[in-house]
């Protein structure tokens, strides 16, 4: 995505909202003695089709000192507050989105291409991008997806019955990820429906559709009941049954898990 289009989705926070969560972030890396690396939005504002009740999904990544990591027993490599005024804090440990990495996981691949960010990347953030690049799997992202669309649709895509817009996009997202990775397997999928819409070569018409669908679920609730449509309907159905489709690559080699290791160490002993 863009810079402009960046900008001016980070916009569609309001900032009252942005103060509250960096305040909060900042009070969590406090109390929890960690150098925060970066923290993003995830959920449907950062999807691009947000409702006027979506909550705020800010996940973000951390370090701890390098004597933490030095302890016999590993310690928690997840940090999470309980979700207040609907903002949802989760953060992981850098050493747990690495090995993520290693597997081409395509949470860790969405949160660092994020569109919204409520801080300045640590310079480690374009370490950890550049590296999830190297070592892709486009299949094992693309099962993912497959897995992800599938477990959104099963109970619909085969009837006619109207369905709340969320669940229309959360087929969606998925399918058109998997259609971005048949035509540039090299290319990691942006997290952004707009962008993924603009990286998958979507026909203008089924574009348009989406725009449609993006404009009813912004002045509607989350639940709420949208009209089905069959053109989006056929396309969901092709791409997640498509998986296969894109090119395998091989596992992580020793190479690989050196890199990860060297990363680890520069970015925990700075």
């Amino acid at each position: 995505m863009d810079r402009i289009s960046e900008v001016t989705i980070n916009d569609a926070i309001a900032p009252a909202v942005r103060q509250d969560i960096e305040l909060r972030l900042r009070t969590l890396a406090a109390e929890d003695g960690v150098r925060m690396l970066m923290a993003v939005e995830s959920g449907s504002r950062a999807w691009g089709f947000p409702s006027p009740d979506s909550d705020y999904d800010v996940r973000f990544l951390y370090a701890r000192s390098r004597d933490w990591y030095l302890q016999l027993q590993p310690g928690r490599d997840v940090i999470e507050r309980p979700i207040v005024d609907e903002v949802d804090l989760n953060g992981w440990d850098v050493r747990k989105a690495i090995l993520l990495l290693l597997k081409s996981n395509a949470v860790i691949s969405e949160w660092i291409e994020s569109p919204i960010r409520y801080q300045d990347d640590d310079p480690a953030i374009e370490k950890l991008r550049i590296f999830a690049d190297d070592v892709l799997d486009p299949r094992a992202l693309a099962h993912h997806y497959a897995s992800l669309g599938r477990n959104a649709a099963e109970r619909w895509l085969g009837g006619d019955e109207a369905v709340p817009v969320k669940r229309y996009f959360y087929a969606l997202r998925p399918a058109l990820a998997i259609r971005c990775l048949r035509q540039n397997p090299a290319l990691r999928p942006p997290m952004n429906l707009q962008a993924l819409i603009a990286a998958s070569d979507v026909p203008e018409a089924l574009a348009h559709d989406i725009a449609v669908l993006v404009e009813a679920k912004s002045r509607t609730r989350e639940h709420s009941n949208g009209a089905r449509m069959p053109a989006l309907d056929a396309l969901i159905r092709a791409e997640l049954a498509r998986a296969s489709d894109v090119p395998a690559r091989s596992q992580p080699d020793d190479c690989h898990r050196s890199r990860a290791d060297q990363l680890f160490l520069e970015i925990v002993n700075p």
